[in-house]
This record gives C-alpha cells, sequence and structure tokens, in this order.
C-alpha cells in the first residue's frame, strides 16, 4: 500500500506507540544525512489479492503467532516460523500504495477514456438544438454584459475588476501549486510487467542526472526478470528502462532511463530527520492509474512502526521506520515522492493501511482512509546510493532472531534460529554484547520497542558499523548495552 502492500491482514496494533516526537531540529541517531538534489499498502504500502485488513487507525506489524521467530539481522527465524531464513516472512500487514504484486490489474488499473458513441440519425437533430442553444445564450449573454457594463460604469457599484493587463496569475513560491508545478516535470508514472504479462502501475522520480529514478522494490518485482519497464512523464515522453538494483527488505528500487535525455532535473532531497509532526505534505503519484495526480496533507506521526508484504508465496517483508501522513495515498502511488512545503523530497510513498477487503484491480479495491506511509528519505538515499554502486543492499544487523508475536513486550530474543541453528549468532554483535535467547528488547536508544517488526525497522534506519543502546529485560531485571551493528548483504 501506499500502506500500499495493499490489503493484507493486520494484527492488532503495538501495546505503545513510537516515543518520542522528535522537534524539527531533532536528528534520528545514524540516519544517512540526504544533500543535493539527486530520489509505499504498507509496503505498499502499496497489488495481490487482498486480505482482512485491521481496525482503522491501527498501524501495520507482523505477527505470525507466538513462538515464531525471524531474523532481520542475518538469522534465520526459529523452527516452525512461517519461514525458514531471512527475511521474515511476509506479515499480514496493510497494502502497497500501488497495491504491488502480481496479477493482472494489479497496482490500480489503468484509466480508460469511454469509447465514443456511434453515430445515428439523430445527429443533424442535436446539431441543429446545439445550434439554437448556442444563439439563445449569445442573445442572452450580450444583454447580460450590457446590463453589467453598463453597472460597472455606475457610482454606486462597490465591485472591484482585477486590470485586463495583468497577465498570467503569479503563485507564491510556497503554495501547492507551485511546489507541484516544480516537481511533477520530474516525477514518472512506471508500467512493469512480468514475462507472462501480469504487472501494474506506480510511480517514481528522477534521483540524478544519470537517468536513475527512485522507487519502490514492489513496483518494479514484476519486471526485475526479464520483463518490461517503461517510465512516462507528464509531458507525454516514454523510456524504456531497466533495474539497476532492488532491496526487498527495505521496499526500494533504482531504475534507470535508457537513452535518458540531457536535461533531467532531479527532484531536491529534503532531511527527513528533521520533519515535525503537523508539518505540510504533498504526494504526487499515479492512484488507479490516474498519473500525475497531487494530493496534500500533514505528517501526522514520525518512526511509525510498519511491516507489510503484497501476500504472495514468495514474497519478503518489508520494514520500515515510517513517516506517516494523511495525504490522499491510493494504489498507484507507491514510489512516488512526498514533499514538504518547499518542495523537497522527505519520503517515499510507500504503503497505505486499508479497511476494504475487496481483491486488488476489482470493484472492491482498497483506497485512501487518510492512513499512508512513506520511508523517510535519508534511508531511501543511502539505500539508493548502494543499489547503485553495487547493485546490492547491506543491511545493518544485530545477530539475533526475534520473535513477530505482539504479545511479548518488546522483541523477543527466541530460544532457536531456523533448522536448529542458535537464535544469536555466535560472535555477532549481540553475543559480544551478552544478549542471550529469551531476553525481550524493550527499547532502541530512546525509541519504546514493542514488537520484532518495531525493532528491525529501527535498526534499518541506521548504517553498519554504527553503535546503538539497546535496553532489554531478564528474569525481572532491566539491562543496558552498547552495540555495534554488523552488516549483511542481500535479499536472500
Amino acid at each position: 500500500m501506499s500502506t500500499e502492500n495493499e490489503g493484507n491482514a493486520v494484527p492488532p496494533a503495538p501495546s505503545a506507540p513510537p516515543v518520542p516526537v522528535e522537534t524539527p531540529a531533532a536528528s534520528a541517531q545514524g540516519a544517512s544525512h540526504a544533500g543535493g538534489a539527486p530520489t509505499a499498502p504498507i509496503p505498499a504500502v502499496p497489488g495481490a489479492p487482498e486480505h482482512a485488513s485491521a481496525p482503522v487507525g491501527m498501524p501495520a506489524y507482523a505477527s505470525d503467532g507466538a513462538g515464531q521467530g525471524v531474523d532481520p539481522y542475518g538469522q534465520a527465524p526459529t523452527q516452525g516460523a512461517p519461514e525458514a531464513g531471512w527475511p521474515p516472512p511476509p506479515p499480514a500487514t496493510p497494502s502497497y500504495a500501488d497495491g504491488g504484486g502480481s496479477g493482472a490489474g494489479g497496482w490500480g488499473s489503468s484509466y480508460q477514456q469511454p469509447a465514443p458513441k456511434p453515430r445515428n440519425g439523430r445527429g443533424g437533430l442535436v446539431a441543429a438544438v446545439l445550434v439554437a442553444a448556442l444563439v439563445a445564450g449569445g442573445v442572452g449573454g450580450g444583454i447580460g454584459y450590457s446590463l453589467a457594463k453598463n453597472d460597472d460604469n455606475s457610482t454606486d457599484s462597490t465591485t472591484v475588476s482585477a486590470p485586463s493587463s495583468s497577465g498570467e496569475v503569479k503563485r507564491a513560491s510556497g503554495t501547492v501549486a507551485n511546489v507541484a508545478a516544480g516537481a511533477l516535470p520530474s516525477t514518472v508514472t512506471i508500467e512493469a510487467q512480468s514475462t507472462n504479462g501480469e504487472g501494474g502501475t506506480g510511480t517514481g522520480f528522477v534521483f540524478d542526472k544519470q537517468g536513475h529514478i527512485l522507487t519502490n522494490n514492489h513496483v518494479v518485482a514484476d519486471a526485475v526478470d526479464g520483463g518490461k519497464l517503461t517510465a512516462t512523464f507528464p509531458s507525454g515522453k516514454k523510456y524504456d528502462a531497466e533495474v539497476v538494483g532492488h532491496a526487498q527488505g527495505y521496499d526500494v528500487a533504482v531504475i534507470k532511463l535508457k537513452n535518458a535525455p540531457s536535461d533531467l532535473k532531479p527532484l531536491v532531497l529534503g532531511d527527513s530527520d528533521k520533519v515535525a509532526v503537523g508539518d505540510s505534505t504533498i504526494a504526487i503519484g499515479a492512484p488507479f492509474g490516474l498519473s500525475n495526480t497531487v494530493t496534500t496533507g500533514i505528517i501526522s506521526a514520525k518512526n511509525r512502526p510498519v511491516a507489510s508484504s503484497d501476500g504472495s508465496a514468495s514474497s519478503k517483508s518489508s520494514y520500515m521506520s515510517a513517516l506517516q501522513t494523511d495525504a490522499s495515498i491510493n494504489p498507484g502511488n507507491s514510489g512516488g515522492p512526498l514533499l514538504d512545503a518547499s518542495g523537497a523530497v522527505i519520503g517515499i510513498n510507500s504503503a497505505i493501511q486499508s479497511s476494504s477487503s475487496g481483491g486488488l484491480g476489482g470493484s472492491g479495491q482498497s483506497g485512501s482512509i487518510g492512513l499512508g506511509f512513506a520511508i523517510p528519505v535519508n534511508q531511501a538515499k543511502y539505500v539508493a546510493q548502494q543499489l547503485i554502486q553495487s547493485g546490492k543492499p547491506v543491511y545493518a544487523k544485530i545477530g539475533a532472531s526475534v520473535s513477530l508475536d505482539e504479545g511479548t513486550g518488546g522483541a523477543k530474543i527466541t530460544e532457536q534460529g531456523a533448522s536448529g541453528s542458535a537464535a544469536v549468532e555466535a560472535g555477532g554483535p549481540a553475543a559480544k554484547a551478552g544478549l542471550k535467547p529469551g531476553d525481550v528488547i524493550t527499547k532502541f536508544d530512546n525509541m519504546v520497542v514493542d514488537s520484532g517488526p518495531t525493532l528491525i525497522g529501527a535498526i534499518w534506519t541506521h548504517k553498519p558499523g554504527d553503535t546503538v543502546k539497546l535496553t532489554y529485560t531478564r528474569d525481572g531485571k532491566t539491562h543496558t548495552v552498547d552495540v555495534t551493528l554488523g552488516s549483511r548483504e542481500g535479499d536472500s
């Protein structure tokens, strides 16, 4: 979904909201700072068939039952878990914003103009009636104009008319119209199609002058293995494209235009760490195939733990510590930019929370209820640069498997990894810090951790080598340790 991994069932909300709320000047520890110009139903946020979704207002989390473990950091989940090996199994969550996933009609069906009605013998009569109406309208308009003109010359008139020579309307730099006018030419509608003809529509935006476009992984997933990929600008110019790299866990992908034009204008990247709750937002995308659509809202929350998947058997979960917005985001918005009032990109629209259980591509397809989620641009920029350089993502890890169960009061380290492997990686970051199976991690730096997915999303906002503070409980006692994050390359 924009929570556009649209339409997967969502478990109950965590016991506590993410805290604390950062002030505009606050900067998340270890996050990659954006600079310069380059860059969805929750990872969707946003197609695949929808399942029952969570109650309105609840964020999406992955929860596959007590005792099931998943290692977002390089270790495999416990036996009996939904999936053996990283990444964790697709959670029951909101859907991608473009309704990502395979299947005809996914990500929002394209709008088609109705076919013209066939001509018939009554055409001449209709034309005659229209001419008569226009003549009558012309007479009435002439009389009205004459009366209005005479009235304007009256000394009793209190109306003020703009001079006819005023020329073009000028809009202030901070208006939505001005921001949209500057960003739309650098936003593209992406069509991805697999070798069997399945696919859908999403959005992306110009990341650099070399022709790289930043978008969601689930937007381009169908075209990764020999499929077809195109990007169309608002001007109507369409370019073939290829996938440079994609990261399923982050739900970020970079594609490159073939024969890219020399006049590309990358969108300016902002600093998502400095975003504050209540800041204005502007979203651009192709909801339900309606390209170049602009919607507005505010930042509703920061650091919202979001886990999403398109629900397919082969799908791997995406985790983010998201920017939540009430800007209208629907299937097809996935991968599009979330802008601030100055026009700088602060996030990638990725997922939406949906109250609909309708199937994607059908009449019951989920839509916006004011709960959209975006990947913070600082994280997206860092991942994009990795993908451009090597084609593979790099993930930070603690080297421990954690449970997806929501009822543990935190992120519980499982007793065993997948296929009998150790839940705590020998010699890994968690082991060096003294963490053991059964420990329940309750804080990541100053952020409350209420579930495994919350911890995963928080870790992935950091880079390998960053040192973070973990608070955990063991035998009823609370402990705090410093952990230096390790790294894992690739999605497999």
